[in-house]
């Protein structure tokens, strides 16, 4: 399954009318990702900061960053699925131009996770935004 675009996420989430909906929505997400194999989540592919484990590769395809990304626990790989979904398979320019917090706010993310989820989160795209200036550079 093809993850669907931020904006359609966000349209998507409004019409649920509670966040046990929403969670379930983003989990649905999560599972539309492939994930990792267990040869592939090594050390240097996983991402401190997190609570739960978090791997993420990288690579450049015709000038865009791809994104294959696992965790082990199910809201993350959800909270992944949103994140993929603003960033994956972007130029580097795109990835640094996106409102990343803006969408956090219109999918009123922060204040439905935990402090230390929402630590993780901004991890995650601490090391995306840097290989996208790295690779823009």
């Amino acid at each position: 399954m093809e993850l669907p675009e931020s904006q359609e996420i966000v349209d998507d989430l409004a019409f649920f009318d509670d966040w046990e909906q929403r969670y379930q929505y983003i989990i649905d997400l999560g599972k539309a990702i492939d994930g990792l194999s267990d040869e592939q989540k090594t050390d240097d592919r996983l991402i401190k900061g997190c609570q739960s484990s978090v791997w993420l590769i990288e690579r450049i395809e015709d000038g865009k960053i791809r994104f294959e990304v696992d965790s082990d626990a199910v809201i993350v790989q959800g909270l992944l699925a949103l994140v993929l979904a603003a960033y994956d398979n972007k130029t580097p320019q795109e990835i640094l131009a996106f409102d990343i917090n803006g969408y956090f706010n219109e999918l009123d993310l922060e204040r439905h996770i935990s402090p230390t989820r929402g630590n993780g989160l901004r991890a995650i795209v601490a090391r995306i935004q840097t290989l996208a200036r790295q690779s823009a550079a």
